[in-house]
């Protein structure tokens, strides 16, 4: 098994961000050719998700209606500002696992990787480990 690390900064409170060719690049790089990766996202805070990259409309769409779902100013008990993005984080969730076959991302036609920022602007790690079949 093989573990590397990404680095995202993100530039917005808010924000989803298209991470695929960050992963490919790990791929390539470490040569990696058939099995499972797990992406991994340690912060509580941020999410990864799989969803739609064909329309840029749709992350936005999921962003917009998750901010309706948890609004950033409710009446929360934790003290430091941030419990809709904790909220957030949870709803989605710190990791994806992918399939890679012949050094390639296996996704659907449509599909890409994506960081949830919910508490943002900031640098932000994603763990990346390999398991070869």
């Amino acid at each position: 098994m093989i573990k590397t690390t990404i680095i995202i900064n993100t530039s917005r409170e808010k924000e989803i961000v298209n991470i695929d060719q960050e992963i490919r690049n790990i791929i390539a790089e470490q040569g990696w050719s058939d099995g499972l990766l797990l992406v991994y996202t340690p912060h509580t805070t941020t999410a990864l998700t799989i969803n739609e990259n064909a329309d840029p409309d749709v992350p936005l769409d999921i962003l917009q209606h998750l901010q309706q779902l948890v609004p950033r100013l409710a009446d929360f008990a934790h003290s430091e500002g941030n419990s809709d993005a904790h909220i957030l984080s949870s709803l989605l969730g710190n990791s994806v696992q992918l399939i890679i076959e012949g050094g390639n991302l296996v996704l659907g036609t449509w599909q890409s990787v994506f960081l949830a920022e919910f508490d943002g602007p900031r640098q932000r790690n994603i763990f990346l480990k390999f398991v070869e079949s």
